[in-house]
């Protein structure tokens, strides 16, 4: 099993805080010859009558010396996650989002070149800050639904 970035433990807290329930650290999804390995796999009740919601979450650090080329294996295993989400009945349901610390968010997503991956609505982003261990952003903004 691949080892927890720096980031992780942040991350899971500014979530718990917001309100989901980690239910998987990591999400294994099993797909043909592979095991894909989701970094958090999370739910939140929306109500005590409604069903609730069920996320899937990549969390990425962008701090190698290619941002673009990080951007590019982001986007791919973006792809290849969804994909298989959408071919695993019980995982048909969730919402898979790549998890940015915010200022990686303002540089890349905001003013940089993962702007046009934004713009094209061809991933979902969670931003957080990792100091203060909240989440500051869902994007896009209904991805999910607060109760």
């Amino acid at each position: 099993m691949p080892a927890k970035d720096i980031f992780h433990e942040p991350f899971v807290l500014a979530l718990i805080k917001d309100g989901w329930i980690v239910t998987a650290d990591p999400l294994t999804i099993r797909i043909l010859d592979a095991d894909l390995l989701i970094d958090i796999g999370a739910e939140r009740m929306v109500g005590a009558e409604r069903d609730g919601q069920r996320i899937a979450v990549e969390i990425k650090r962008f701090i190698g010396k290619s941002v673009v080329q990080e951007l590019k294996e982001a986007a791919g295993q973006f792809m290849l996650y969804e994909e298989a989400l959408k071919r695993v009945p019980a995982h048909v349901d969730r919402v898979l989002l790549l998890a940015v610390r915010l200022p990686v968010y303002v540089s890349l997503f905001e003013n940089g070149i993962g702007k046009i991956l934004m713009e094209s609505h061809k991933l979902r982003l969670v931003v957080f800050d990792s100091v203060k261990e909240e989440i500051t952003q869902w994007i896009p903004a209904n991805v999910t639904r607060k109760s």
